[in-house]
């Protein structure tokens, strides 16, 4: 064997191990590539109920915010009408109430003034720390 012939054979050789490290590489890749696509496809089969659901449950909570705007609307429009009946029950009792009051006041003085011209004045006293304080002259009870 020449010199040329050798080179040839150690030349096929290296091609030879070169391309069987290369198959091994792309079948291995190959079964990579075939689990990404399992699960892709697994995950795609599992996402699609779970945005069905997702959908299902924003739709359930707009109902439940539309109820709730009509309930809080109807409360305003509730107390509104409190409001308004409020006003015109003050406006159109409380008027002649006090009147009513004042005319019983003034009767009770004018009743009061006749059996004693002069009424005796009531000691008015302040409380402090546990004592009465008249305030009138500065003497102690």
């Amino acid at each position: 064997m020449s010199g040329g012939e050798v080179a040839g054979i150690l030349v096929a050789v290296f091609w030879a191990i070169l391309v069987s490290f290369l198959a091994v590489a792309l079948a291995r890749l190959a079964q990579t590539l075939r689990a990404t696509t399992k699960l892709v496809a697994d995950v795609t089969d599992q996402a699609v109920p779970l945005l069905a659901d997702a959908a299902g449950a924003v739709r359930s909570a707009q109902t439940q915010i539309d109820r709730v705007d009509a309930i809080a609307s109807d409360v305003q429009e509730v107390t509104s009408n409190a409001s308004a009946l409020s006003t015109t029950v003050a406006s159109t009792f409380g008027g002649p109430l006090v009147k009513v009051a004042a005319f019983g006041y003034g009767v009770r003085r004018a009743i009061g003034g006749r059996k004693d011209e002069a009424p005796a004045k009531a000691s008015r006293r302040t409380v402090i720390v546990g004592r009465a304080v008249s305030r009138g002259r500065g003497k102690r009870d």
